[in-house]
């Protein structure tokens, strides 16, 4: 089965890859994550991730152009579902590609993170494989959280401290809006 990996990130990569390949899958890694800010972040998350890709011989497309601006737009004055957006946003473009290159399925490494909302995701990505005639391989890669820690720990990559956008960025300084998510 070929799939199509949405990934936002070289550590996250580890497990879900690991696992597909495990069951035989041929995939091909596609960073698209107009949500991280700031631009040094985003160089720096996609430098690791082509280091890691190299030594793993992932096959990867990237979407080097930093779309924040078209992520902002997306999240104004909606900032409590900016999650969802978010998500949307990335993996509406993930389907589109997986169908238009022929892909079997496709499939999302934040399935692997603790921090996302599962289910979102989940629903999300059911709905998109209705809308383009392309099958979402669901996986709960969560069950990987350790090995893809140590790996990352191992292999002395950067490990980001947040989601990647600018609100999660500004939750991990500011302890009054930690308390008002909980």
């Amino acid at each position: 089965m070929k799939v199509l990996l949405h990934v936002c990130c070289g550590p996250c990569t580890i497990y879900p890859l690991t696992a597909l390949q495990q069951e035989g899958c041929k995939v091909t890694g596609f960073f698209f994550n107009p949500n991280i800010h700031p631009f040094q972040e985003f160089k720096r998350r996609l430098s690791t991730l082509e280091q890691f890709s190299a030594a793993s011989n992932l096959t990867l497309i990237v979407e080097k152009e930093y779309g924040l601006r078209d992520f902002i737009r997306k999240v104004a004055f909606h900032e409590e579902e900016r999650c969802q957006l978010c998500y949307l946003l990335r993996l509406e473009k993930t389907a589109s590609l997986a169908k238009t290159l022929g892909f079997d399925a496709f499939t999302t490494t934040l399935l692997y993170s603790k921090y996302q909302r599962h289910s979102v995701l989940t629903e999300i990505c059911q709905n998109l494989s209705l809308a383009h005639g392309v099958d979402f391989l669901y996986r709960d890669f969560r069950t990987g959280w350790q090995f893809g820690i140590d790996r990352s720990i191992d292999l002395n990559m950067y490990r980001q401290p947040y989601c990647g956008c600018l609100y999660s960025e500004q939750e991990r300084y500011d302890k009054s809006l930690r308390k008002k998510k909980s």
